[in-house]
């Protein structure tokens, strides 16, 4: 798919976008071939989420509803991921 894919989803994660957080956010944005980027409003700013200087700099609070978009050829993968990665809470056991 070579479209743009967007997706949105509410934080609830307990230190918001920290550290651990946004280092697997932006592991598993490296993994995908697409441009991906983070917005905290469906109409940007918009920051590479490939960059964890850039994600960690957002200090997105909990609560926040994170907006990625996604091009390239496996962009609807790519957004579905990192929807679901912030859904699970990160994987946080805590």
């Amino acid at each position: 798919m070579n479209g743009q894919v967007n997706g949105s989803i509410l934080m609830r994660h307990e230190v918001g976008l920290h550290a651990r957080p946004s280092v697997k956010l932006t592991k598993l944005a490296k993994s995908f071939r697409s441009r991906i980027d983070l917005g905290l409003s469906p109409d940007g700013p918009w920051i590479d989420a490939k960059s964890i200087v850039k994600v960690m700099a957002a200090k997105a609070p909990r609560n926040t509803v994170l907006h990625f978009r996604a091009e390239g050829e496996d962009a609807g993968a790519a957004v579905e991921a990192l929807v679901g990665l912030v859904e699970r809470d990160f994987d946080d056991g805590d």
